[in-house]
């Protein structure tokens, strides 16, 4: 697609991302922001490449704000196959949302966590 060289519905376009319409969209209007480089996902990305994704989830989500008047928007991406990533070139998914909408929220109910194990998660994570 960046290459010109496959078909899409682009929405938006400058010198380091494209914004297109999904192929398989759970909402209508969702699109999908590519950088123009490549890289597999997230942790392969530099940081100027997400700053750049980053900057057009925000103009394609006011594109879809404006034009077809979504209520809300979700951003979803997905880093590496455990976490559902089955196109290995970073994107970002915008999808926009309206009350009453078919797409419905994943099976995310959770219980409250542990503060004991939340302090020693974040105690590793600080190193």
């Amino acid at each position: 697609i960046v290459a010109g060289d496959a078909p899409a519905h682009v929405v938006a376009e400058d010198d380091h991302t494209i914004a297109f319409l999904d192929i398989m969209p759970f909402t209508r209007g969702h699109t999908l922001v590519i950088p123009k480089v490549h890289a597999d996902d997230l942790w392969s990305a530099d940081v100027p490449t997400l700053q750049s994704m980053v900057a057009m989830a925000h103009r394609v989500g006011g594109l879809l704000r404006d034009n077809l008047a979504a209520d809300g928007l979700n951003l979803f991406q997905a880093t590496r196959a455990v976490a559902w990533q089955t196109v290995f070139h970073i994107h970002f998914h915008v999808i926009p949302r309206w009350e009453g909408d078919a797409f419905q929220q994943p099976a995310w109910a959770k219980p409250v966590a542990d503060q004991a194990e939340l302090a020693e998660v974040a105690a590793r994570l600080r190193g």
